[in-house]
């Protein structure tokens, strides 16, 4: 859209100033270089050592462009620190400098006019690479967001296995006390043993997924699906939370995952959503998956949802093999949404 709005704009500005030296050179020369922007962020340097390159040894020949729609020329050294790699950076901006030496050698500029292009394209550096700074630390901040909930997620399945492991141990303790004199008994241990490690495998191959650092001290055990009815509240907002379905034989994994889940999504109401009287907290279970629905009535929804809480939302989710959503409601307030299978991954 840009290249087919500066092209006409270029060709229209040299027709209506007949007073610009090499008025017709100088029109081509300007069209020709505005597709530059077409790969000015696939590739910065070649566009820079193309457009500005270009203009330096036209300079040297004596023709110095001055139409004003040589504007668009500032987007490359934008662009050039804002996508380009060190090496790139370091080799365009040797290209600029030589043009900048280039033009005021031949050129018949003041001292004045002189500095203010240079402070012009200085400007357009510097924008580009604080650009280029805040989307790495935007980058930065969303690979530790979702480092913490993998983490805090391979600490859930952990204690998860160590459960069944603990099952295990204990029923096949029983299962030898019991052996000689009950055999009945023996064999009611080994299913049990059977159903603890076959739930514990599964657990363990979720844990294989998720990349983690040893964290030494103790763990105080993880909330379940449960302890989603504590969050209910009388104050306001008014927190009001109906748990419909069979909850009891969730994995401990989903249910941790689901009040998380809620428990973020009620902060965020709280903190966010402005003039909200009411949020309402919904889990429903069937035989296949966990819904999870949290919305408010407030106006405009949580001005924070679109932050790192959604982030580690939805990255917890889907490392649990499920689905997670928010957004504005077509009336008021704004809700979140969450799918989880009921065994996980």
């Amino acid at each position: 859209m840009l290249v087919g709005l500066l092209v006409p704009l270029a060709v229209l500005e040299g027709l209506l100033r007949p007073e610009l030296p090499w008025r017709v050179v100088s029109t081509v020369v300007v069209a020709g270089l505005v597709p530059t922007l077409l790969w000015r962020r696939t590739m910065p340097l070649a566009m820079v050592g193309v457009a500005f390159g270009g203009t330096a040894l036209l300079a040297l020949a004596g023709v110095l462009p001055q139409l004003y729609t040589t504007a668009f020329l500032l987007v490359l050294p934008y662009a050039l620190l804002r996508w380009g790699s060190g090496r790139e950076v370091v080799f365009g901006l040797a290209v600029l400098v030589v043009k900048v030496g280039v033009t005021t050698a031949v050129g018949d500029d003041s001292l004045g006019a002189v500095v203010g292009g240079a402070a012009v394209v200085l400007t357009a550096i510097a924008l580009g690479a604080a650009a280029r700074y805040r989307a790495g630390a935007r980058s930065r901040e969303v690979d530790q967001v979702k480092s913490r909930e993998r983490e805090r997620l391979a600490r859930d399945l952990h204690d998860t296995v160590a459960h069944h492991v603990s099952a295990i141990a204990i029923r096949a303790q029983a299962g030898l006390a019991t052996a000689p004199t009950k055999p009945a008994a023996a064999a009611d241990a080994l299913r049990v043993i059977e159903g603890e490690a076959s739930r514990a495998l599964a657990e363990m191959r979720a844990m294989v997924r998720v990349l983690r650092r040893d964290e030494p001290g103790t763990r105080a055990p993880e909330p379940g699906i449960a302890d989603v009815e504590r969050l209910a509240s009388r104050g306001k907002p008014v927190v009001e939370v109906g748990i419909v379905g069979a909850v009891g034989e969730l994995s401990p994994a989903i249910g941790s995952a689901v009040f998380r889940l809620a428990q973020e999504s009620v902060t965020n109401a709280r903190k966010h959503a402005r003039h909200a009287t009411r949020v309402e907290v919904r889990v429903t279970a069937d035989d296949e998956s966990v819904h999870l629905r949290v919305s408010d009535d407030g106006d405009g929804g949580p001005a924070g949802a679109g932050g790192y809480g959604l982030i580690g939302m939805v990255e917890r989710v889907g490392l649990l093999g499920g689905t997670c959503v928010a957004g504005p409601d077509a009336g008021r307030g704004w809700t979140v949404s969450a799918t989880l299978p009921r065994g996980g991954a």
